[in-house]
């Protein structure tokens, strides 16, 4: 059987190459879309200065003072007059206190007249070992060294506790902490020296004040003489 539909007349015989055209169309577009870029536009200003050359200064007018010219000089007198001067200065002489060969010196001092006084050391001995410790008062029936040591302390203690006020602003700062003091018990048997240490000033003075508030005391002894005794005791600040 022959077909009678003309070769020419078929649809589907180009369908292929169409296809391909299209889809390179196609993806020719979408590659030139995603180049496309585009660029805001720049407004350019330009500052002008305009100098004028034409300056005029205006000049503020003043006004001249005229003062008047100074008065001229005193003339001297036309007759000069002479006074002779009679009186008579007496001139002072001042002798020289310079000391030659040929001054003779005459008073000797002799080697008997000078006196020579002895500078006393004061010597430190720690606390604890010191002969005879220093005698809070209070502890003087007590003959033992060690007692007189442990009654010592005692004393001190009892002192601080007695004496103690918490600062008010460390309170509400909330400070607390340990107060190292030094102290010295000298040959008269005052506290002198007191140094502090510790976390807070306020802590130390509130300790140094405490300290320098005890009593006189009879003074330490070492071989019969009264010597300097150094001590060291904590004053502990803390909060409930």
């Amino acid at each position: 059987m022959e077909v009678k539909k003309n070769p020419k007349a078929d649809l589907n015989r180009d369908s292929g190459l169409f296809f391909v055209i299209g889809l390179a169309l196609a993806l020719f577009i979408t590659w030139r879309a995603l180049e496309h870029k585009t660029f805001p536009s720049e407004e350019q200003f330009v500052e002008i200065l305009e100098v004028t050359e034409d300056l005029k200064e205006e000049v503020p007018i003043t006004e001249t003072i005229n003062t008047p010219p100074p008065p001229p000089p005193p003339q001297a007198p036309e007759i000069i007059e002479i006074v002779e001067d009679a009186a008579e200065i007496e001139e002072t002489v001042i002798e020289s206190t310079e000391i030659n060969q040929e001054t003779v010196v005459e008073e000797v001092v002799k080697v008997d007249d000078v006196e020579v006084a002895e500078l006393e050391e004061e010597i430190s001995v720690p606390f604890s070992v010191i002969e005879n410790v220093p005698i809070f008062p209070g502890c003087e029936n007590l003959t033992d060294n060690e007692e007189r040591k442990a009654c010592f302390q005692d004393k001190v203690q009892e002192h601080i506790i007695r004496e103690f006020k918490y600062p008010p602003v460390a309170i509400e700062l909330g400070i607390q902490g340990r107060v190292y003091v030094q102290f010295v018990i000298d040959t008269q048997g005052h506290i002198t020296n007191v140094r502090t240490r510790g976390p807070d000033v306020g802590l130390e003075q509130e300790a140094a004040r405490i300290i320098a508030s005890l009593p006189q005391m009879t003074p330490g002894k070492q071989r019969g003489r009264a010597v300097r005794v150094p001590y060291n005791i904590p004053v502990i600040f803390k909060l409930q």
